[in-house]
């Protein structure tokens, strides 16, 4: 096979759309890579984050803060609530809810997990001068921001 044999075509890559989907699929294997050293998910950090940043809250409340689906809420609830690191309480309001609070612990994971991710990012924009990751997150923001998008 020779070089060009591996090579898309120029039109491919130059495509914004093509890019972003290469950088975002490079960016969430080394991010996959860094969560795997503490033994979480990028839910389970979403989680810990929304908890830490917002207070307490419902699963629903958490689910649309955070873009986690219904099934995959109770899941990752039940296992950080295993690790302690969040816990489950009635809602004195409604019966029917639990509220969800971090814990010390969680609150020491997820301080953990934010080194983790900090060397991740770093390695994932290696070969960006400081200036040019920050012009770089200020373009995606905008981006992201004008299509809606406030994912996980």
């Amino acid at each position: 096979m020779n070089a060009a044999e591996g090579t898309p075509p120029q039109r491919l890559r130059t495509l914004p759309s093509r890019l972003i989907n290469g950088a975002a699929l490079a960016a969430n294997r080394i991010v996959d890579q860094a969560l795997a050293q503490a033994g979480v998910r990028r839910y389970h950090y979403s989680l810990l984050a929304a908890l830490e940043e917002y207070g307490p809250a419902s699963q629903a409340a958490l689910g649309r803060r955070t873009g986690i689906d219904r099934s995959d809420m109770v899941a990752t609830v039940n296992d950080l609530a295993e690790r302690q690191l969040l816990k489950r309480a009635p809602d004195l309001e409604d019966r029917r809810r639990n509220i969800i609070t971090i814990t010390a612990a969680g609150r020491s994971q997820l301080t953990h997990l934010d080194r983790l991710l900090a060397a991740a990012q770093d390695e994932f924009l290696a070969p960006l001068p400081p200036a040019d990751r920050r012009h770089l997150i200020d373009l995606l923001t905008r981006v992201v921001d004008h299509h809606g998008g406030k994912r996980h």
